[in-house]
């Protein structure tokens, strides 16, 4: 019974609320964008130290942002929504979609990765505070600006490309984005 319920909700999500919960998707995914976005002006237009600049919620809620445990759930989120929803993407749409998903799959282990010092209480690497794979190279904020770009760009064709099918994309699509015109008797 619970995979029935499961199959029908994720059916829904790609057919008949699939625009609704691509929005919903999307308008979450912009505003995590807007934090990083926000806390890179914070660096470096405003001149803020690192440890200051935590975004727009970040300010009255410093904790939130230092949470390990949020930034691994909003991973999770993203990777399950990309996921969940690819389903009713086709065509060109579907790669993007999924060369999205793919970089977040790797997004989403570094964070995990990053849970596991947090929780277990020991860094990777002798550092004093958790460390991902990719850190290592580059600085944390700098990251994360860049692993947020690599997801939303694909992200974005791909619903371009979805809100803009072919002739034979549209052909295969099944979703709320594209509604059928009615048949006239």
């Amino acid at each position: 019974m619970h995979s029935s319920i499961s199959a029908n909700l994720i059916r829904r999500l790609n057919g008949t609320s699939h625009r609704l919960a691509l929005n919903t998707f999307m308008l979450i995914v912009v505003a995590h964008w807007a934090e990083h976005v926000i806390q890179a002006i914070q660096i470096w237009v405003l001149g803020w130290p690192r440890t200051e600049a935590l975004g727009l919620l970040g300010v009255p809620f410093p904790w939130l942002i230092k949470s390990e445990s949020l930034h691994y759930g909003y991973a999770l989120v993203m990777l399950l929504g990309l996921w969940v929803l690819r389903h009713a993407f086709v065509g060109r749409g579907r790669r993007w979609w999924m060369v999205s998903f793919w970089i977040q799959a790797w997004h989403h282990l570094e964070h995990f990765i990053l849970l596991l010092q947090a929780a277990v209480g020991a860094n990777l690497f002798g550092r004093p505070a958790p460390v991902s794979i990719a850190q290592l190279i580059i600085a944390r904020v700098e990251l994360h600006l860049l692993y947020n770009a690599l997801v939303f760009v694909p992200m974005v064709v791909a619903v371009y490309f979805h809100l803009r099918p072919s002739r034979e994309e549209f052909a295969t699509q099944r979703c709320s984005c594209h509604p059928r015109p009615a048949v006239s008797m």
